[in-house]
């Protein structure tokens, strides 16, 4: 690839197609889109001054390789921070941040705001979900969350933290001014002409704010559920669960474990034509198309249940709630159910069976808890081994012993390559625990069983606790031992 010195600006290659390889001495390589201008091409050549190899792409391909070529190299947040002195003009930062402009077509002197730009630049590109901005003492540190773990990528000088955080509250159209309370935010970016929606959140600390930014990819690819990595079985009984014309259906996890994906996936099953889909969440994180979606706004006393009990009068056929938080939400989800609804919600519990028991911890009566609740799926995310540089090794007696009954003869580590980044991973993909609730079940909860005696019971409907779902990716040398050790529990 040519060097940054030899890159055609981006705005010229996006507008015309056209995109520079290799320059050599006699030749120059060029990636032309298949609606490429031949007067850019012609422009090209002149500025070149030799000769061009045309290679023609498709119009995906031209728009992936463009943004491969321009969010490297340059943009790299940690060779900006390294550069940027620690003096910094403070009307550098007030310069606003058009709604429209894509990231890769700033060419903003500013070093801050390089910087931040180069910061979102290389999360989306590394498919980051996260990025961590945290004040120590002495040093500043900013970390990115890929595939569930923090990886540092950066420290910046400790004084320049001050003005990142600036810039991105104002990004974010927060007071700058204000220091000691938290806030949050949105901040709606363009990234190789990709939609990118980043939540912002503030908390002051004892050294200065704490600043994370979520990434939400609009454009991203919608999952479904034969996407999610769920067993043959588990995902035919889940099926099952979803045509129910009514009843509640809980998808439980720790924050971070897929539990909103999931439910989307299951909405997107569901036919928004014939039936009224409503959602209530905090925040909206994906738009879904044939369905109402309502954010939460505790500024204006918009909560879980107020915003439940209005959906109830426009005659709804499937409800999703983003989490159920407390006695009021639970009650009018139980309400709702018994009334010929189709309730979808997560909860924060460690496994399928203990959402019975927190939902009868909340107020739930047992007796409309057992004639409403349906089923409910635990879940974790394990991260995937990178089929470039995964290795086989046998199953030694220890881990057999740690690892448990059904432990298989070969297990694979990861070692590390180009194409994951040296981490040995890539990608996530889902374990899975479902209780299905039949007539046995459901005098468990009725009578207020223990979660241990739920789960008996669960074991004749199919259940399978995470760690035995996740023997068949250990099997299968989609994960490794330790990352499965690592989300899972006996």
């Amino acid at each position: 690839m040519s060097t940054p010195s030899q890159r055609l600006p981006y705005a010229f290659a996006r507008a015309h197609g056209v995109l520079l390889g290799e320059v050599g001495e006699t030749q120059a390589e060029v990636f032309a889109r298949e609606d490429a201008s031949p007067l850019a091409l012609a422009e090209v050549r002149r500025m070149l001054g030799q000769p061009l190899k045309l290679s023609s792409l498709s119009r995906g391909a031209f728009e992936a390789r463009l943004s491969e070529a321009y969010s490297g190299g340059e943009n790299n947040a940690a060779e900006i921070a390294a550069d940027v002195g620690q003096d910094i003009d403070v009307s550098q930062l007030m310069q606003e941040l058009p709604p429209v402009e894509d990231l890769l077509e700033a060419e903003d002197d500013a070093p801050i705001i390089r910087m931040i730009n180069a910061l979102l630049t290389q999360a989306v590109r590394q498919q980051a979900s996260d990025i961590h901005i945290e004040p120590y003492e002495t040093y500043s540190v900013v970390r990115l969350r890929r595939d569930g773990v923090l990886v540092e990528v950066a420290r910046p000088h400790r004084a320049l933290h001050a003005a990142m955080a600036s810039r991105i509250k104002i990004m974010a159209s927060l007071d700058i001014a204000e220091k000691r309370l938290p806030q949050d935010g949105r901040i709606g970016v363009r990234l190789a002409g990709r939609q990118i929606d980043v939540r912002v959140s503030t908390l002051p600390t004892s050294h200065g704010e704490r600043i994370v930014l979520r990434l939400l990819d609009k454009d991203a690819t919608q999952f479904g559920l034969d996407a999610l990595g769920m067993a043959p079985e588990t995902g035919r009984a889940f099926d099952h669960l979803l045509a129910q014309p009514h009843g509640i259906l809980l998808v439980t996890g720790p924050t971070g474990s897929g539990k909103t994906t999931t439910l989307y996936a299951a909405l997107r099953t569901l036919d928004g034509h014939t039936r009224n889909i409503v959602t209530v969440e905090d925040p909206v994180e994906y738009d879904l198309p044939g369905v109402g979606q309502i954010q939460v706004n505790a500024r204006v006393e918009l909560t879980f249940a107020r915003a439940l009990r209005s959906i109830l009068r426009q005659d709804p056929d499937v409800i999703m709630i983003g989490e159920i938080r407390d006695l009021e939400t639970a009650q009018i989800a139980v309400q709702a159910s018994l009334t010929g609804h189709m309730v979808l919600a997560t909860l924060h519990t460690n496994d399928a069976p203990s959402a019975v028991t927190r939902l009868i911890d909340m107020g739930v009566e047992p007796f409309l808890l057992a004639s409403t609740l349906r089923g409910a799926l635990a879940q974790r995310l394990v991260r995937k081994l990178c089929p470039s540089c995964r290795a086989p090794y046998p199953a030694s007696a220890a881990d057999k012993a740690v690892i448990g009954e059904g432990c298989p003869d070969t297990l694979w580590r990861p070692t590390g390559c180009a194409a994951c980044g040296n981490t040995g991973y890539a990608g996530r993909t889902g374990v899975y625990e479902l209780l299905t609730v039949n007539e046995t079940v459901q005098g468990l909860v009725h009578d207020q069983a223990s979660e241990a005696e739920l789960r008996e019971a669960g074991h004749v409907t199919g259940l399978r606790s995470l760690r035995d779902d996740g023997m068949r990716l250990l099997s299968e040398g989609i994960t490794s031992a330790e990352e499965l050790l690592r989300v899972t529990r006996d």
